[in-house]
């Protein structure tokens, strides 16, 4: 039992999270690492979402809202982390998810697949009944693709992504956004917009924005987008980590 009054109890919290998800099966053996690693650069960061990520988020609104097939690419931290937020996220931008993991098995698709249906959301993609092609130069099991999904989409959301893929699909000329806490990763680096926050509050602080820009025209939208550039937003991210010696 985690007291309320712990300092990081947030935080502590979703690393109960995690560890229960891979008990559940839902996770890839090195699941927890990877967010152990995340973990440690939010407790840097301060975990709290900074000015430019909330600048990049708006970005990412506005880009899915804009977007002919809009595409939420999800694994199993990013869904025993922040799966009703997720599925908020995509009704709101009407966005499609897919299933898409590095270790992938039968079973763990599946399973992850049933957590989507059990909430209400049927039309989970990337499943084993799916019909799936693969994307060039992608050398592991992520280079599967929904036809119908990340195949054919023009945006792709891509929370605690790999540097290869983000890269690879950036280059077939969909735009790639990353939900990433470290700003020097090859994610952040080769994505064209990347939030560097923790997906938890990320998703969430989207879905208000979404409820907002939503309303708005065409040409607000595109003037959002368009004023955006990653690489100097990345810069001013990485200036928020605040190292004491």
């Amino acid at each position: 039992m985690i007291p309320k009054s712990h300092p990081r109890y947030e935080s502590l919290l979703l690393r109960e999270k995690m560890v229960e998800a891979s008990k559940e099966g839902i996770l890839a053996d090195s699941a927890l690492i990877a967010h152990g690693r995340g973990e440690a650069f939010d407790y840097l960061l301060g975990e709290r979402t900074t000015f430019p990520a909330k600048r990049a988020m708006y970005a990412t609104v506005a880009s899915m809202l804009l977007a002919n097939n809009p595409v939420i690419s999800v694994n199993g931290n990013t869904t025993a982390l922040a799966i009703d937020d997720i599925i908020k996220l995509a009704e709101v931008l009407d966005a499609k998810i897919e299933i898409n993991l590095f270790y992938r098995t039968d079973e763990r698709v599946e399973k992850i697949a049933e957590m989507y249906k059990e909430r209400g959301w049927e039309n989970i993609l990337g499943t084993n009944d799916d019909e799936l092609k693969y994307i060039k130069n992608i050398e592991n099991p992520r280079a599967s693709a929904s036809k119908t999904g990340i195949y054919n989409a023009d945006v792709v959301l891509v929370p605690l992504e790999d540097g290869d893929r983000a890269e690879i699909l950036s280059k077939t000329g969909k735009t790639i956004i990353a939900i990433d806490l470290n700003p020097l990763s090859r994610t952040a680096i080769k994505s064209d917009i990347t939030i560097v926050d923790n997906v938890v509050r990320a998703i969430p602080f989207m879905c208000k924005i979404a409820e907002d820009l939503k309303e708005q025209d065409k040409e607000f939208l595109v003037n959002i987008k368009n004023d955006f550039d990653n690489k100097d937003n990345l810069k001013e991210s990485l200036e928020q980590f605040k190292v004491k010696g």
